[in-house]
C-alpha cells in the first residue's frame, strides 16, 4: 500500500480514537479527518483506516459509499455545492446547476461530482443546506450563498481566484 499519512495527522487520528469506547465508533471521524487532509477518500485510505480501526476494508468502504459527503475522487480547488432538495428545486436549483455547468463546460445532466479538466472547479448537487426560505442556496468551498441568481452565480465564479 502506497498510502502515507503524515505524522501530525496520524497523531490527530490516534487522539480521535481515544474518544470512543470502541475503535469502530471513530470510523466517521477518521473519514472526515482523512478527507479534510487529502481532499478525498482513496481505496488505499479505506484500507489504512480499516487497519487502524482493526476492521475489514468493507466496513469503511460501505460508509464512504453510503454517505454523500465523502468523495472517492479528488475535487477541484473551488467546490460548488448546489442544494437539490424540494424548496431549492422549486426555487430554481436545477437551473442554477445547469448555469454553472454551462459556464464551466461540464455536463448539466450529470448529478454526481464533476471537476473541470484544469482542476479549478468542481460542482455537485447536495442535500439540504438548511436555508429553505432563501432558495436556491449553494456553497462555494465554505462560503454559503442564498437567493442565487445566474448573475450572482457569475459573480461567485468571478471571485474564485
Amino acid at each position: 500500500m502506497s498510502f502515507a499519512v503524515p505524522a501530525s495527522l496520524e497523531a490527530e487520528i490516534d487522539e480521535l480514537i481515544t474518544h470512543y469506547p470502541q475503535k469502530r465508533s471513530a470510523s466517521l471521524m477518521l473519514l472526515h479527518a482523512v478527507q479534510e487532509h487529502f481532499g478525498h477518500i482513496s481505496r488505499d485510505a479505506v484500507e489504512w483506516i480499516a487497519k487502524k480501526l482493526e476492521l475489514q476494508p468493507i466496513n469503511i468502504h460501505e460508509l464512504v459509499t453510503f454517505y454523500p459527503m465523502f468523495r472517492q475522487e479528488p475535487a477541484g480547488r473551488h467546490q460548488i455545492k448546489v442544494c437539490r432538495t424540494l424548496s431549492c428545486a422549486l426555487g430554481g436549483s436545477h437551473k442554477l446547476h445547469e448555469h454553472f455547468c454551462t459556464k464551466l463546460g461540464l455536463d448539466a445532466h450529470k448529478h454526481g461530482l464533476q471537476t473541470t479538466p484544469d482542476g479549478k472547479f468542481s460542482i455537485e448537487f447536495v442535500e439540504c443546506l438548511a436555508s429553505c426560505g432563501t432558495a436556491p442556496v449553494m456553497m462555494c468551498n465554505e462560503d454559503f450563498h442564498e437567493d442565487v441568481t445566474p448573475q450572482k452565480a457569475d459573480e461567485i465564479l468571478g471571485g474564485c481566484k
